[in-house]
């Protein structure tokens, strides 16, 4: 039984699903930007609502959508929204999505800011739970797929940020520019100084600008977090 997970202004519920509440989705919900005061948000692959729900707490956006394949994925994010504070403005749908995606381009709507922490063990990290392979796996969201099917629908001003493998980044950036997504900011992540960086949160939009780039620490040693982690999770973490 997973015990809940206890923010500073809300609690994420994830005994119903595979996908917990892990590093990633906190730092990617912490690091995008809302300074534009994005109007419609998206969230690819919501899991529990996590991301969602650090934006809702981040933003006054009056639309917060989320998309999510899994049934119980889905139903423990619904559970998570409505319980929120925020429960108004956050909707979840239960799809695939490129069934999502194209249904939304086809009534021509568009997001000011879509967020994904997409599946990404390649097929060598097949693990034999099923809902996990598939909320884990680009074999259920290829990142080409993704890309195309965001840049459908980002508005033309929009931000798409996502956080991947840092050995993904330069194809990831490639398949990006080849849809006419360019890369406006990039942060590489390090568990500690001595660690191999193992994760890249990146924005990108439809404006050539000049790339901003970023490290981040995680740990100084176990548990004790430095003084960067704790500026970008404070609003989040209880013990922050």
């Amino acid at each position: 039984m997973s015990k809940p997970f206890k923010f500073k202004e809300f609690t994420i519920h994830q005994d119903k699903t595979a996908m917990k509440v892990g590093t990633d989705g906190v730092l990617l919900g912490a690091w995008c930007s809302v300074a534009d005061y994005p109007d419609t948000i998206l969230d690819i692959g919501a899991g529990t609502g996590v991301i969602a729900l650090m934006i809702a707490q981040r933003s006054d956006a009056m639309t917060i959508d989320a998309v999510e394949v899994d049934e119980n994925a889905y139903e423990q994010t619904v559970a998570n929204f409505e319980e929120s504070d925020w429960g108004d403005r956050l909707y979840c749908y239960h799809a695939t999505f490129s069934e999502f995606a194209d249904e939304i381009a086809e009534e021509e709507e568009s997001y000011d800011l879509i967020v994904s922490n997409p599946p990404f063990y390649t097929d060598e990290f097949e693990s034999d739970d099923k809902a996990r392979n598939k909320a884990r796996f680009t074999s259920s969201l290829s990142f080409d797929e993704l890309i195309v099917r965001v840049s459908k629908i980002l508005s033309k001003t929009g931000k798409f940020a996502v956080v991947i493998p840092f050995k993904e980044e330069v194809s990831f950036i490639a398949l990006a520019k080849e849809n006419n997504l360019f890369l406006n900011r990039i942060c590489r992540v390090q568990g500690n100084e001595t660690s191999e960086i193992k994760r890249c949160l990146m924005e990108f939009s439809f404006e050539v600008t000049e790339l901003q780039e970023e490290s981040l620490i995680i740990e100084i040693e176990r548990h004790q977090y430095t003084e960067a982690y704790i500026n970008l999770t404070k609003d989040f973490y209880l013990k922050m």
